[in-house]
C-alpha cells in the first residue's frame, strides 16, 4: 500500500455523486476521472500531482487519455490523494475513510430542499455507492446533532413533515427502494431546522416522534438493499428519537425492526435479544409493536433452534393480532396489518420445518399483497422454496429461487431476497452441491 501523500487535494462530494464519475471509476477510467476533476471540480495538473505523485505532464497525457494508469501503487495513490473512497476503485476501504465524518459534505448542499434532493437522488441513481451512503450518513447526522441542539434556527413545516411520514409508511408503491430513499432522506433532513429551534414541549415531542418515524423507516429501506451497518446507525438515530419524544410504541417499534437485520444477516441470538426489549417497552396491551415484537422473536428462536420459545412467541403474536384495533392493522410499515403478520409467520413457521401452516401464511400472504410488493413476495416465494427443501425436493427448491432472482428488477437484485437466497443455498447439504439444480442457484447468487 502506498504512503498517504502530504497535501490531499479531496474531490468535492457533488462529483463523489456524479454518475458518469461513479461509472468512470468503477472502470478504472482515469482519462474521464482526472478530466473531470479539472474541469468540473477546477483542480489543477499541478496540484493533482501533487497529491498523487505523479509529475503534472504525466496527468496531463492521462486526462487527454495519452497515457495510462494500471500499477495498484498509483490506484492507491491516487484514491488517498483525491479522497476518493477505495470502493469506487474496486480497492479496500482507505485508511482515511474512518475519519471520514470531518470531510462529509453538508447533507442539504446547502440549505436548499429542492437542491438537497436533487443530489440525494443523482447519487443513489448508481445504487449504494460510497458517495451514496457518505451523503447518507451526513444527512443522517446533521439531525443526530441536531436532537440535543438548542440553538435558533429557521422553522419548518411540522404539519407537512407529519403527513409525509404518514406517506412513507405505505411502503415502496412500486417505486425503486432508492429512488424511495432519496426522498425520504431529503424530507428527514429538513427537521434538522425543527431540531435546533426552542419549541414548546409539545411541539418538540411531535419532532422528535416524526423524526424516530423516518429515520426508522430510513433504516428499514437500507436493511432491504443489504447495507446492514447503514442501517443498524440510522436504527439507532430512530432510537434516541423515539426515546426522546416519549413515545414507548415507536420505540419498541424500532427496536423489533432493528432486530430484523441480525435476523436476515445470521445472528438469531443477538435478534432475540432486540426483540425481547422491544416487548418488554411495548408492553402486554394489544398494539403493533407488541405484536411486532412477539412475531420478530419468534422468527429469531426459530433460526437459533429454541422451537419451544418460538413456538410461545408465535402464539403470543396470534394473541395479540387477534386484539389489534382497526388503526394498528392498517397496512403500513409502522403498523402491523395481516399481510404483514402473515410474513413473519412464514419465515418463522418454514424455519421451524412446519412447512403446512408456512404454506398457509405464504398463500394468505400473496392474496394481501399488492402487485407492485416485489420486495415481499420474492421473500415470500423463497420461503416457499425453502419448505420444498425441507420436504425432499431439492431440486424443486433451487428451480423456484432461480426463477425469483432471475425475475428480480435490477433494484432488487441485492440485498434481503439475495441473503434469503444464500441462507437456503447454504442449508443444501455439500454431497449435493455438484446437482445442475444446485448449480444452477450458486450461479444465479453469483450474478447481480
Amino acid at each position: 500500500m502506498g504512503e498517504l501523500p502530504l497535501s490531499p487535494a479531496p474531490v468535492p462530494p457533488r462529483l463523489l455523486a456524479d454518475q458518469d464519475f461513479v461509472r468512470a471509476a468503477h472502470a478504472r477510467d482515469f482519462a474521464v476521472l482526472f478530466a473531470k476533476i479539472r474541469e468540473e471540480a477546477g483542480i489543477s495538473a499541478n496540484r493533482i500531482g501533487g497529491a498523487v505523485g505523479m509529475k503534472p505532464e504525466r496527468v496531463s497525457k492521462v486526462s487527454k487519455n495519452a497515457a495510462t494508469v494500471t500499477a495498484l501503487d498509483t490506484i492507491e495513490r491516487i484514491a488517498d490523494g483525491l479522497r476518493i473512497p477505495g470502493a469506487l476503485l474496486g480497492l479496500a476501504a482507505r485508511p482515511w475513510e474512518d475519519s471520514a465524518p470531518t470531510h462529509l459534505p453538508e447533507p442539504a448542499d446547502g440549505d436548499d430542499p429542492m437542491k438537497r434532493r436533487h443530489v440525494l437522488r443523482g447519487a443513489l441513481a448508481a445504487g449504494l455507492t460510497a458517495p451514496a451512503l457518505t451523503i447518507l450518513t451526513a444527512t443522517r447526522r446533521s439531525v443526530d446533532t441536531a436532537l440535543t441542539a438548542t440553538a435558533d434556527t429557521a422553522s419548518a413545516d411540522l404539519a407537512d413533515l407529519e403527513a409525509a411520514a404518514e406517506t412513507y409508511g405505505y411502503g415502496y408503491g412500486g417505486q425503486a427502494p432508492t429512488r424511495f430513499l432519496a426522498d425520504l432522506a431529503a424530507d428527514f433532513a429538513d427537521l434538522r431546522p425543527l431540531l435546533t429551534t426552542v419549541q414548546p414541549v409539545a411541539t418538540r415531542t411531535r419532532v422528535c416522534r416524526v423524526a424516530g418515524q423516518m429515520a426508522g423507516m430510513t433504516a428499514v429501506v437500507l436493511h432491504d438493499l443489504g447495507a446492514r451497518t447503514e442501517a443498524r446507525s440510522w436504527f439507532t438515530t430512530a432510537a434516541a428519537a423515539a426515546r426522546e419524544s416519549g413515545d414507548r410504541h415507536l420505540h419498541a417499534w424500532v427496536l423489533a425492526r432493528e432486530a430484523m437485520v441480525p435476523i436476515n444477516w445470521g445472528a438469531p441470538q443477538a435478534a432475540a435479544r432486540l426483540a425481547e426489549q422491544a416487548r418488554q417497552i411495548a408492553g402486554a396491551r394489544p398494539t403493533a409493536a407488541a405484536t411486532l415484537a412477539a412475531a420478530v422473536a419468534a422468527r429469531a428462536y426459530a433460526l437459533a433452534h429454541q422451537s419451544e420459545r418460538a413456538h410461545a412467541a408465535l402464539a403470543d403474536a396470534d394473541t395479540l393480532m387477534a386484539r389489534l384495533d382497526a388503526a394498528d392493522r392498517a397496512d403500513t410499515w409502522l403498523t402491523h396489518g395481516e399481510q404483514k403478520h402473515h410474513v413473519h409467520l412464514s419465515h418463522a413457521l418454514t424455519a421451524l420445518g412446519d412447512t403446512q401452516r408456512a404454506r398457509e401464511s405464504q398463500q394468505r400472504a400473496l392474496e394481501l399483497s399488492a402487485p407492485t410488493s416485489t420486495m415481499t413476495r420474492s421473500l415470500l416465494a423463497v420461503d416457499a422454496a425453502a419448505c420444498a427443501h425441507h420436504d425432499g425436493d431439492t431440486e424443486e427448491a433451487c428451480r423456484r429461487t432461480v426463477a425469483v432472482l432471475s425475475g428480480l428488477p435490477a433494484a432488487y437484485r441485492t440485498g434481503l431476497v439475495h441473503r434469503r437466497a444464500m441462507d437456503l443455498y447454504r442449508a443444501i447439504p455439500a454431497q449435493h452441491h455438484r446437482e445442475r439444480a444446485v448449480r444452477d442457484l450458486q450461479e444465479a447468487l453469483n450474478t447481480r
